[in-house]
């Protein structure tokens, strides 16, 4: 069934939000402080892509850095993300076969907010020590 989400997803949404999420990416990457903001913002997109089956977790080194990196993250970006994907996950609800879509949308939110300090594991593992 994952399967089946994920390719519907892709062809819907997934590979518009992956490529945004890339090109945000690469523009970040182009100066030595917003490298680490690019990665996390390949990392989002790579999530975008393929989103059923894997959930986001706390990486247990994140230390201050990665808190003061998601507050400037959430002042500048963060909040745009999280208003998109929750106006698309709304409208994405307003039907009974987009209801699964509409939540992978919500899944997204806290990751777009605060994506430092995250891994993205498959939800078979969300507890593995890494």
């Amino acid at each position: 069934m994952r399967t089946i989400l994920n390719v519907i997803w892709l062809v819907l949404s997934g590979l518009w939000l992956c490529l945004a999420y890339f090109l945000a990416g690469a523009v970040l990457c182009v100066t030595i402080i917003g490298i680490p903001f690019g990665i996390a913002a390949f990392r989002i997109g790579v999530y975008a892509l393929w989103p059923f089956g894997y959930t986001a977790v706390d990486r247990r080194d994140a230390g201050t850095g990665s808190f003061v990196g998601n507050v400037l993250w959430l002042v500048l970006a963060g909040w745009w993300l999280a208003l998109g994907h929750i106006v698309t996950g709304v409208l994405m609800c307003l039907t009974i076969i987009g209801i699964p879509f509409g939540i992978a949308n919500f899944k997204l939110i806290p990751l777009s907010l605060m994506p430092l300090g995250k891994e993205i594991v498959p939800t078979d593992e969300p507890f593995a020590v890494r």
